[in-house]
């Protein structure tokens, strides 16, 4: 199916053309919320992160960011730091630079604090919104897009209409030479076996093993049961009983087609086809692992409802039953409960995701988008020292 997007120059497509500021530490939070004040054009985004972090955790904040700021979205990036932080501006900025990304950088200390850094930081935002412009929409097609793939507040229609119909879309995505990613690691307890004989090596189906044991390993290290938070008390009021039983539902999303890489948080894949990522449940985390690792669209499934979306990419969202959709319509894109109250079938709702992916890759807006949604977080891993 042809679609259109802003061909950038590593060869990957963009569905939009932000101008992404963003900050380095959160102590610079105020003068990117500044600076996006001043141009709404732009797309700022802060966090409560960056400083005194080690190790692995410092590596995946740092791939994070990295990751989002080179989002095939984005067109160009400005980082505002502090000047002393764990997570430097200038190492962030070398970072994205070397991926090719258009990229500027300052500190507020060595600027001369809030007011003369958010002065120089519009000047130069609207110098990249310039070279964003420079950009336009070409013919491009379903094999340029690497589609997320996440379902937030679950109830028990999930399995059985939204999913599944996400899970035909997704199979079609790669038939044309796409990329899937299914994520959500602790929504895949209990059906790792059966993810394992989908992957397209004995070696990538030892992967998936590890991946569901060692994050099950990690949640009982701390001396918790994971079966404590999920189901989550939404979750459960929706009708699911089980982890198990939330994680068969859970993996429809990633269609029937073999799996072919496992890949880290917030890791660009490496190979066509459907991939798994690991990442924990929760939503906002899930979501910015996704797209730091290149996806250009997410289709969201929800049967509680959820208006998240992010800051740079289109999220679709898919109501898994009628109720609800028409309680939330102003957040929902697309009604799966039709399946129940209208008697279409999983692949007519499959095609309508498809369908609506294909707008919003031509620029048609999600609701999310719509409404402002722009939810940001990433995932630690480590103590804050």
């Amino acid at each position: 199916m042809e679609i259109t997007g802003y061909r950038r120059r590593d060869g990957s497509l963009g569905v939009r053309n932000h101008v992404l500021v963003v900050s380095s530490v959160f102590c610079a939070n105020r003068t990117v919320e500044k600076i996006g004040l001043a141009l709404p054009e732009v797309v700022a985004v802060t966090h409560a992160q960056g400083c005194a972090m080690l190790g692995e955790d410092l590596a995946q904040m740092e791939r994070t960011m990295v990751g989002f700021a080179t989002n095939p979205n984005v067109a160009a990036v400005l980082i505002i730091g502090l000047g002393c932080e764990a997570f430097s501006a200038a190492g962030f900025a070398e970072k994205v630079a070397a991926a090719g990304q258009t990229v500027e950088w300052m500190n507020v200390q060595e600027m001369g604090g809030t007011n003369k850094t958010t002065e120089k930081g519009i000047e130069v935002a609207r110098k990249l919104l310039r070279h964003a412009a420079t950009y336009q929409r070409e013919k491009a097609s379903l094999a340029d897009i690497i589609l997320s793939t996440e379902c937030g507040g679950s109830d028990a229609l999930s399995g059985i209409t939204a999913n599944p119909a996400l899970g035909w879309a997704s199979d079609r995505v790669v038939e044309a030479g796409g990329t899937v990613i299914l994520a959500e690691t602790t929504e895949m307890i209990g059906t790792e076996h059966l993810l394992a004989r989908r992957a397209i090596t004995p070696e990538v189906g030892q992967q998936v093993i590890k991946m569901v044991r060692d994050y099950e390993e990690m949640v009982k290290a701390t001396g918790n049961d994971i079966r404590g938070a999920n189901p989550s008390p939404g979750n459960m009021r929706g009708g699911l009983t089980t982890i198990e039983e939330k994680s068969l539902g859970c993996v429809h999303k990633g269609g029937h087609t073999p799996i072919t890489e496992v890949l880290r948080y917030a890791e660009k894949p490496t190979k066509k086809g459907l991939v798994l990522m690991d990442t924990p449940g929760q939503d906002v985390e899930q979501l910015t692992a996704m797209i730091a690792g290149g996806s250009q669209i997410c289709v969201f499934t929800t049967g509680r409802g959820n208006p998240m979306g992010s800051p740079i990419a289109p999220v679709i969202k898919v109501a898994t039953n009628t109720e609800m959709y028409r309680r939330m319509e102003d957040n929902m894109d697309i009604n799966a409960g039709a399946i129940l109250s209208e008697g279409k079938s999983v692949a007519d709702i499959g095609q309508e995701i498809l369908d609506e992916i294909v707008a919003v890759a031509n620029g048609k807006l999600t609701k999310a988008e719509i409404g402002g949604e722009r939810q940001f977080g990433f995932q630690r891993i480590g103590p804050t020292t």
